[in-house]
């Protein structure tokens, strides 16, 4: 009897082990999974709902002539194009700085990280009017550029220094902790074997960051398409040239032609959705190999 004893009081106390192991610190599955489906319906659901059925109103003829107008799809060049662009630079860019605040230790390192999330605090239009005075043509950075012919401020390399600017912080922040959390191991073992320098960055570090360097370049890439305030000083909106699409939109709603704002709200918004799902396909893809 003892021993039955002593066999279900072990079982009694592994069943109450696993059950406290099995309630999280957080409430329940219903709990928490019903705020989130109110939470993303309410303040991501309702709002992009809303923009659907606007641009539904105006009829599927009326939206592809205004979404593929000429001045609409110069637009949608530079604000695709600049944006690709920019998230490709920073791509070796942030892996460079990651790479630096994460394997070294130097005066001012904590400064430099602090100074990473500059972009992610600072308003837009604060940004911008930044970099037009530094870039323009009697600016800081600008006059000495002007004099070797190179004209930034009011130019799409103005567009593409704006939104490098704003895009770098997404791909250092991604690669930043998968370097931090690097197992050491594997890059002393490659030394062993006799790896060199790139061998073992090619062979061994590069495959673990590959993951996350895509998941900041489409970040980045996905922001720059949207964005506003930062370009808009330094692009000198000229349409067919520098006019990007959130520009137009806004130059729509200034119209009072809302039907139209929506109608190109509504492809940024599917070009955006699109960016972010290949890119999260591209993800899982470099994790599986």
């Amino acid at each position: 009897m003892s021993t039955i004893a002593i066999g279900g009081g072990l079982k009694s106390g592994r069943v109450t082990r696993a059950r406290s192991r099995s309630r999280g610190v957080l409430p329940g599955f219903g709990i928490t999974t019903g705020f989130t489906v109110l939470y993303v319906t309410l303040l991501v659901l309702i709002p992009l709902s809303g923009l659907v059925f606007k641009s539904a109103s105006l009829g599927f003829d009326e939206f592809w002539r205004i979404a593929t107008s000429p001045r609409a799809l110069a637009s949608y060049r530079v604000s695709f194009g600049t944006s690709f662009l920019a998230a490709i630079i920073d791509a070796p860019i942030g892996l460079l700085l990651a790479w630096t605040l994460t394997r070294y230790t130097f005066p001012g390192r904590g400064l430099i990280d602090a100074l990473l999330d500059l972009p992610f605090a600072l308003p837009t239009a604060v940004t911008g009017i930044t970099l037009t005075t530094l870039y323009a043509e009697h600016g800081w950075v600008g006059a000495p550029l002007q004099v070797a012919g190179i004209k930034v401020s009011y130019t799409s390399l103005g567009i593409l220094i704006a939104l490098m600017f704003i895009g770098l912080p997404f791909v250092v922040r991604t690669v930043q902790p998968i370097l931090e959390s690097a197992e050491k191991e594997l890059e002393e073992a490659a030394e062993i074997l006799g790896a060199s320098r790139w061998q073992k960055f090619r062979h061994v570090i590069l495959p673990s960051l590959l993951p996350a360097i895509v998941t900041g370049v489409g970040l980045s890439f996905a922001r720059g398409i949207g964005e506003y305030g930062s370009v808009v000083f330094i692009a000198g909106n000229l349409p067919f040239k520098t006019e990007i699409t959130p520009l137009l939109i806004m130059t729509k709603l200034e119209e009072y032609n809302v039907p139209g704002a929506t109608a190109l709200a509504l492809v940024l918004l599917l070009g955006s959705f699109a960016v972010l799902l290949l890119f999260n396909i591209v993800e899982r893809l470099c994790d599986v190999h």
